[in-house]
């Protein structure tokens, strides 16, 4: 019996070490990738501008004190035209969204083929951010509202489809075998089996989109996209601090707002 108990703790002995060194293995990889990526950092990097950081922060701190109040005239076009940029963004987005998910579920396609074109739609629209697309959509449509808002519906096909059609692959199957067993055709399996299950996702995923691309409508006007951002460029490009403070402001405030109706429509659909 001693024998069989020592046999025992020398393999949890042995076991344990190995658990260690592929553990330290792992932590040295690691830590050499770190190194590697720091040195590659510093060498790239103009360290007495790093130096001189915090005093040219203060410097513009003190620059964009107090906001030009009065340039809020400017603004409330732009602000309006930032949310109908993510606002019908979204809606493009979910319109192509859906029919994507649906074609990219394994328990509503199972066509390997059209599986893995809406797999290829979700990648390559989650892969490149908003802000490309809309420097490529620039130069195709010119810049403006337009170019935003295809942007932010191409920029969020992907992340919506994918929520999307992982909420339909996690549906309870007993009742669409239960609307089956009355012989139902496929169509209507669909629509009274699977849709309901999965409409209160397709809603949250909408507005939670939105709200995500309130943020990212702001920041399209930097390459020309419109929105607020556009206003947000020029004051940088003219160093005009004390609208670039107000604008600021402005965005914060567009981004609470968004935020508060967001949670408020979830809450009442969820």
């Amino acid at each position: 019996m001693p024998t069989i108990q020592n046999n025992s703790i020398e393999i949890w002995r042995r076991r344990t070490s190995k658990e260690q060194w592929i553990r330290w293995i792992f932590w040295l990889i690691g830590l050499s990738i770190i190194f590697f990526a720091w040195n590659t950092i510093s060498e790239k990097t103009i360290w007495f501008f790093v130096q001189d950081a915090p005093n040219q922060a203060a410097d513009i701190a003190a620059r964009m004190v107090p906001p030009k109040w009065s340039y809020m005239d400017k603004l409330w076009q732009p602000v309006w035209d930032t949310i109908n940029i993510a606002t019908i963004g979204t809606v493009i987005a979910m319109t192509i969204a859906v029919p994507v998910a649906f074609a990219t579920a394994r328990n509503t396609t199972p066509n390997i083929v059209v599986r893995t074109i809406g797999l290829f739609i979700i990648v390559s629209s989650r892969s490149v951010n908003s802000l490309i697309w809309a420097l490529i959509l620039v130069f195709i449509l010119g810049p403006g509202v337009l170019a935003g808002t295809i942007a932010i519906g191409l920029r969020s096909v992907g992340f919506c489809a994918k929520l999307i059609y992982e909420s339909i692959e996690e549906i309870d199957h007993t009742q669409v075998e239960a609307i089956e067993a009355t012989g139902a055709s496929g169509p209507q399996k669909m629509i009274y089996g699977i849709l309901p299950q999965v409409l209160p996702t397709i809603a949250g995923v909408g507005i939670y989109r939105w709200d995500i691309n309130i943020r990212e409508s702001t920041i399209l006007g930097l390459v020309g996209a419109g929105g607020i951002g556009l206003q947000l460029n020029g004051s940088l490009n003219t160093l005009a601090w004390t609208q670039v403070s107000l604008i600021l402001l402005v965005i914060l405030a567009t981004v609470f707002i968004s935020e508060w109706v967001s949670a408020k429509v979830r809450g009442a659909i969820i």
